[in-house]
């Protein structure tokens, strides 16, 4: 779908008012008895956050996609529980595969020479294999819907890295399968690592249970300094330059709004139990050395009730870092990467006590709920939260590459898909390098 036709009759009007709480708001509040319900950690679903997940039936997995990513939720599948291994690989380059095998070998798991698969087909052959219980999908995000749709086909669990699509099309595939992976009664484990840290869940019972009051707004930071490139080689063809340097590719990593600040704006989606109507936002890009993809992001979103949320992301060096999240109520504000809960008076209500309470690593963690859902049949399927918190972030980010005010039905429900229709490593006509979005420029086209 062309850019000018996603665009057309788009009427809505970006708001002037600004993103928080008022003054009035913030000087009523105080102290009162509250008739909101009380919830207990169960009715929430909060994880048990065992140390390790408990023995049972040996299982099986097969990573898709090799690089350190992969690699990395390889190797902590492997310290999830007991009798828990790694018997078949997919990747589209063999280096990248070799590295992964010297990794998992040192873990003492070795993977049949006959259970390696090369090639963009490759995780057809690893989901065709009888004794895989377990997939984990590590791609570069484009391939994802695409994979998670076939994975839950073949009846495997599944872990799935955010996030987990780059477009709209990709989303409603992955929210379809979401559905069938439910009632296949299958476990979908998603790489929002956030969602598995128990800090994070403390908070979350605090907020259910009212402490803060009525969420009004919540911002979202994920703001660092620059993160890495590759320099296209002379041997490199098109294809697999772009898929090397993956996260620098618009069309492979849906830019960084989506690859890193999801993991703020995932929270806020969770915390706020909401959806944006809809987005305005800017970005551009400054000082990126590779790729067609922005270095920052600034987008305001607009919900039900005037609730507000505000986004940022950037990746320059020399500026100011910070990788957070606040939920903010009529009584008070939720400070995480932290955990504490303050009013408006600077006065601690409530900080998680991490001393008493120390927090295991999440990204070892989402793998032990992972393992301990499957051996203990408590289901566990985060496919669709993922996907919202994704298309929240594809809003935002459609709104700056174009500078238009865009609605969260406009967008979720469009043809807009990004990358090749087919997959060979060999010339790619339609990518340019260096060639990022230019709002405002043309309503149509950002491009031209």
């Amino acid at each position: 779908m062309k850019r000018r036709e996603f665009l057309t009759n788009t009427a809505l009007l970006g708001a002037g008012a600004t993103m928080g709480v008022s003054s009035a708001l913030m000087t009523s509040c105080k102290p009162e008895a509250s008739n909101v319900k009380q919830y207990t950690k169960e009715e929430l679903g909060m994880f048990s956050f065992v140390d390790i997940a408990p023995d049972g039936k040996p299982l099986k997995a097969a990573l898709v996609g090799c690089g350190d990513r992969g690699t990395g939720a390889a190797t902590q599948f492997l310290k999830a529980g007991p009798k828990v291994s790694i018997i078949a690989l997919a990747d589209l380059f063999p280096d990248r595969m070799g590295h992964c095998l010297e990794e998992l070998k040192k873990r003492n798991n070795e993977v049949p020479e006959a259970n390696r698969f090369i090639g963009f087909d490759a995780y057809k052959k690893v989901l065709a294999m009888p004794e895989i219980d377990v997939v984990l999908l590590c791609t570069p995000t484009h391939f994802r819907p695409e994979h998670f749709e076939a994975a839950v086909k073949a009846g495997k669990h599944i872990f799935m890295e955010k996030p987990c699509a780059v477009d709209p099309t990709g989303i409603r595939t992955v929210l379809a399968a979401a559905k069938i992976a439910t009632t296949k009664g299958l476990t979908v484990i998603t790489g929002n690592q956030r969602r598995h840290s128990k800090d994070y869940w403390e908070a979350y019972l605090q907020v259910k249970n009212g402490l803060i009051g009525d969420i009004v707004s919540g911002a979202a930071h994920w703001n660092q300094g620059a993160w890495w490139n590759q320099v296209k080689r002379p041997e490199w063809t098109d294809m697999e330059y772009c898929i090397r340097n993956w996260f620098n590719i618009k069309w492979l990593s849906g830019d960084h709004i989506l690859d890193q600040a999801i993991h703020n704006i995932d929270i806020v989606t969770w915390f706020m139990d909401d959806r944006p109507v809809k987005a305005v936002g800017f970005g551009g890009r400054a000082r990126r050395l590779t790729g067609d993809i922005f270095d920052f992001f600034s987008v305001d979103y607009y919900y039900n009730n005037n609730k507000r949320m505000l986004a940022t992301a950037r990746q320059i060096d020399g500026c100011d870092g910070n990788v957070s999240e606040q939920i903010y109520g009529t009584k008070g504000v939720v400070k995480l990467g932290g955990a504490k809960i303050e009013d408006y008076n600077g006065n601690v209500l409530w900080a998680y006590d991490y001393k008493a309470n120390p927090v295991k690593n999440p990204y070892d963690q989402e793998h032990i709920h992972l393992v301990e859902s499957i051996r203990l049949n408590k289901k566990i399927n985060q496919a669709e939260a993922l996907a919202y918190s994704t298309q929240v972030a594809i809003l935002g980010r459609e709104a700056a590459y174009t500078g238009k005010a865009l609605s969260w039905d406009e967008t979720l429900n469009s043809s807009l898909r990004y990358g090749p229709e087919t997959y060979e490593l060999g010339p790619l006509p339609d990518y340019k390098e260096g060639e990022a979005p230019r709002p405002g420029k043309d309503p149509g086209n950002p491009r031209t």
